[in-house]
């Protein structure tokens, strides 16, 4: 009876069909990724505390000279940033936006600390961090940039932010799963004082 169960063409067509669908499980949801950790230690800028990003004048303006501002400092300043909340996955760590000392943008991730998976995007968006599972999906519902795959799942990270990139109403960073359109952990962006 084996034999004739081996030679039943029945047989092998279902054979191939569950090799076919494990390979596809497999590449889908590579759950090897939830054992494994993906670790950058990237030098983060160092930005001097309590320094705004326009610095009024002190001296007093006479009748025949307008008030000024001092220029934008030279050195690096942070913008905004906030505390990661867990969504699919736990998360902690910080996420912060500054500007260079060249003017440039980066958002930084600092301490970062998530689970590893298939997929994972870094995504300025404009939308609201929630907590819980109404949070985990509204990511993709308004307008994000996205600034390209997360480099880890641990450590300190930057990635640039593009040329040219509207920053306004962009309040919020998500480690978002493209596979499965989900969030793993957000970040709430607070313009800094």
């Amino acid at each position: 009876m084996p034999m004739r169960l081996l030679r039943a063409p029945l047989t092998w067509i279902a054979v191939a069909v569950l090799v076919v669908g494990a390979a596809t499980a497999l590449y889908w949801f590579q759950p090897w990724k939830l054992v494994t950790d993906t670790e950058v230690h990237e030098e983060l800028v160092a930005v001097p505390s309590g320094v705004p990003s326009v610095v009024p004048s002190t001296g007093s303006a006479g009748p025949s000279r307008p008030a000024t501002q001092s220029p934008t400092p030279a050195g690096p300043v942070l913008l905004g940033g906030g505390e990661f909340v867990s969504h699919e996955h736990d998360t902690r760590g910080a996420a912060r936006i500054v500007r260079t000392a060249d003017g440039r943008h980066r958002l930084e991730l600092v301490g970062l600390d998530t689970s590893n998976g298939p997929d994972l995007q870094v995504w300025l968006t404009d939308q609201p961090v929630r907590t819980g599972p109404s949070g985990w999906r509204v990511f993709d519902d308004g307008r994000h940039v996205a600034l390209g795959p997360l480099k880890g799942n641990r450590g300190d990270q930057a990635y640039e932010i593009p040329a040219g990139t509207d920053l306004t109403g962009l309040t919020s960073v998500s480690i978002w799963c493209e596979r499965f359109a989900v969030s793993f952990g957000a970040a709430a962006l607070t313009t800094a004082d």
